[in-house]
């Protein structure tokens, strides 16, 4: 019997990939885990987390001005952006020592450095190559970048949680949620902000009403263009010239792009091993998350499925099971909720309206917009809107769509309801808790007109 250095050689040490090892290592596995970067991959140090820090930071904006309603008057009120970002250093750097020491404390061998293939069983580190029995990529995506004159003075979602001071003007560039999220924060964080997109409306691939809403409301914050694109960006030393595709040109000191992300699979000795990739150079894998290489599985962003954390850790999770335990059963991406955490937040589990009709389902639609308790005080004019997609043959509830603050905390004891088969008669027996924003869910009583 051929033996190993290690039984599982993981590359990248983000959500999936320390799951993974963790699991695979304290299931009797000699594991070891290559991460050139920075520990907890994107989602610790320049994804959701310091993003949500930032959000939290912008939401006092509001809140300051919406305690004048309730009786609270004050003056001076200043934002540091120093302050928040040391602040948020800080904590990036706590967590992703957690991570490490996830690592070392599950007696997983750490190399710090990049790791290249050279076979369906051995990897390059430095000058040392290691063979494995099985190997894992997790090595997570990129920001994308897009071409046209003068593309090299754009930064991408990396950058932004890296600057050491807030610009007076930025013009972001996209229209899906790590766009409308970053207009949302910048916007009120004292940035002037504008938001271009090519698309009519906002978040392409979320339910149509919740689109329609999240266009309107950042409208009000940002300065918005639709349905136009960025053809030049000149330098003109202390501002940026911005062309766009509509004629119209913008001068701000910073331009993001913030237009998706790439699978990080750009050398990484993959033509060595039979290894394949998707046209948008994700790698292919199957049910098990086996590659076209038996020893090469793959987990996270850089299969191009579901790029969230939480999927990320329950991928790594199935692996590593299934090779050092048992086989398991097949991963469900079915009522995966996820949010987004622009202004008003907005979540979302289940089919959206558009796809639940793709799929040829008879369901009703329930909804309700309303301006929530708070900003009869307030005075803002911030709509909440929820919307509930109940399947006709069995009455369980197929979707849920929220926008309102705080929604993302809202849509996750719904999504347990989902997971577990409720239906709408369910949801209508269970008691609200009044007043608040959540009892939207078990109030709605009529059907929407077709």
């Amino acid at each position: 019997m051929e033996t190993y250095d290690y039984d599982l050689f993981v590359l990248g040490a983000g959500s999936g990939g320390v799951r993974a090892s963790r699991i695979a290592s304290n299931l009797g596995g000699r594991v070891a885990v290559a991460e050139e970067r920075y520990f907890g991959g994107t989602c610790v140090n320049v994804g959701c987390v310091p993003k949500k820090l930032y959000s939290y930071a912008s939401h006092y904006k509001d809140d300051f001005e919406d305690s004048r309603g309730f009786g609270w008057s004050f003056s001076n009120v200043h934002f540091d952006w120093a302050t928040l970002k040391k602040n948020k250093d800080n904590e990036i750097n706590r967590l992703s020592a957690i991570y490490k020491s996830i690592l070392n404390n599950s007696g997983v061998t750490i190399f710090e450095t990049r790791a290249r293939l050279l076979g369906p069983h051995h990897v390059k580190i430095g000058d040392k190559v290691c063979s494995a029995r099985y190997i894992l990529l997790a090595v997570g995506g990129w920001p994308y970048i897009p071409a046209f004159e003068g593309a090299e003075y754009l930064m991408t979602s990396n950058e932004v949680f890296a600057m050491e001071s807030a610009p007076k003007s930025i013009a972001i560039l996209g229209g899906g949620y790590i766009a409308v999220e970053f207009a949302s924060f910048f916007c009120r964080l004292g940035v002037d902000t504008t938001l271009i997109y090519r698309g009519s409306k906002l978040l392409r691939g979320f339910d149509e009403d919740v689109r329609d809403i999240i266009t309107r409301e950042l409208a009000r914050s940002t300065n918005l263009f639709l349905e136009s694109d960025i053809s030049c960006l000149s330098n003109k030393n202390n501002y940026l010239e911005v062309d766009l595709t509509s004629g119209l040109k913008l001068q701000v000191e910073q331009v993001v792009a913030a237009t998706g992300r790439r699978p990080l699979t750009q050398d990484l000795g993959l033509e060595n091993t039979g290894v394949q990739l998707n046209k948008y150079g994700a790698v292919k894998v199957d049910d098990r998350f086996c590659t076209a290489e038996p020893t090469i599985f793959a987990v996270g962003d850089v299969i191009d499925r579901v790029a969230l954390t939480p999927v990320a850790l329950m991928e790594g999770q199935w692996v590593a099971q299934s090779l050092f335990d048992k086989e398991m059963g097949s991963v469900s991406y079915e009522n995966i909720p996820t949010a987004v955490f622009c202004h008003p937040n907005l979540a979302t589990c289940g089919y959206s309206e558009e796809q639940a009709r793709a799929a040829g389902l008879s369901f009703d639609v329930y909804e309700s917009s309303f301006r929530q308790l708070k900003h009869t005080l307030s005075g803002r004019q911030e709509q909440s809107y929820i919307k509930l997609l109940v399947n006709q043959d069995d009455d369980r509830v197929i979707g849920a769509h929220f926008v309102a603050p705080d929604a993302g905390e809202l849509m996750q004891g719904v999504a347990v309801a989902m997971n577990s088969g409720a239906t709408k008669s369910v949801f209508d027996a269970t008691l609200g808790i009044h007043p608040t924003l959540a009892e939207e869910f078990v109030t709605l009583r009529e059907k929407r007109g077709a």
